[in-house]
């Protein structure tokens, strides 16, 4: 596996790769390496004769509040893993690689109005749009892949190479998961054993919030009571717990095929993501 930190580097092996006719897939990561992050390799590897891996801590999808220095970093570990996986070459630049002196262009996308992350990440997704843009750009990817435990960021980008007509496939993978049902994540790196041993109910209320609703329970009450139970656990705070579409993200009072329950929520000094299909509604 070849190691590359620098733009024009990559640029002239995606290009000497193209000449020979090969599939390119890309896994976009910012480290942090786990099994959620090998079946996306694994994935790349069963459609695109060359994998490139980015190991890339993106500074502008961080807010102001948020610790980017703290993120988890385990760049000789992650590129041990990318071996083994066979990842045929991991990037992995620096910031001022991506962002040199001088840039200043912009990569937004909307929505209706600002859901789920959105709302209390200003900022965020524009952030991971452009960071997203180039790597795609770089690498002329035919496939990229993304795992679905960030649904909200599958979705957008799947908007943003639709607006922008660039040729690459998304790819969604599904969400891998520990063995009590928690989703890997490089955050659960910070979660201390008491912590660790409360983080599964997450997945579990999201579960039955949506086993009830596909029963045809109201999904505000539903998804209420799933929050006050993640309180009642040790959860110190629920920052969303909702039912929407999802494919717009919507609200979805009444959901119909295609709903989905999303939540975010605070476990020590860890913010968990997770969202979970509303089964086919049971109840008709």
């Amino acid at each position: 596996m070849d190691v590359i930190r620098t733009v024009p580097e990559l640029a002239a092996r995606v290009a000497a790769w193209r000449e020979d006719g090969e599939r390119i897939g890309l896994v976009p990561t910012m480290g942090g390496l786990h099994g959620g992050h090998t079946r996306l390799i694994r994935a790349a590897k069963e459609r695109d004769e060359k994998v490139v891996l980015t190991l890339f801590v993106n500074p502008t999808q961080f807010g102001p509040d948020e610790d980017l220095a703290g993120y988890p970093r385990s760049e000789a570990e992650d590129l041990e893993l990318a071996r083994i996986e066979f990842v045929d070459l991991a990037f992995v630049p620096e910031a001022a690689e991506m962002y040199p002196p001088g840039f200043s262009t912009r990569v937004q996308v909307d929505y209706d109005e600002d859901v789920l992350c959105a709302a209390d990440r200003p900022g965020h997704f524009d952030g991971v749009a452009q960071a997203v843009t180039k790597l795609l750009n770089l690498s002329r990817a035919d496939s990229a892949y993304f795992g679905e435990k960030d649904w909200q960021q599958l979705q957008i980008v799947r908007k943003l190479v639709r607006d922008l007509n660039i040729a690459t496939r998304i790819v969604g993978v599904p969400t891998v998961r520990e063995g009590d049902g928690l989703a890997m994540s490089t955050r659960n790196r910070t979660l201390g054993a008491e912590h660790r041993a409360i983080a599964p109910r997450l997945f579990a209320e999201i579960t039955r919030a949506a086993s009830r609703i596909a029963q045809g329970e109201p999904t505000e009450l539903a998804c209420v009571e799933a929050a006050e139970n993640l309180i009642i656990a040790g959860f110190s705070d629920v920052e969303y717990l909702e039912c929407r579409d999802a494919e717009r993200l919507r609200i979805a009072p009444s959901p119909g095929h295609g709903a989905r329950v999303f939540a975010a929520a605070r476990l020590g000094g860890a913010r968990l993501i997770d969202n979970v299909p509303v089964p086919d509604l049971l109840a008709r």
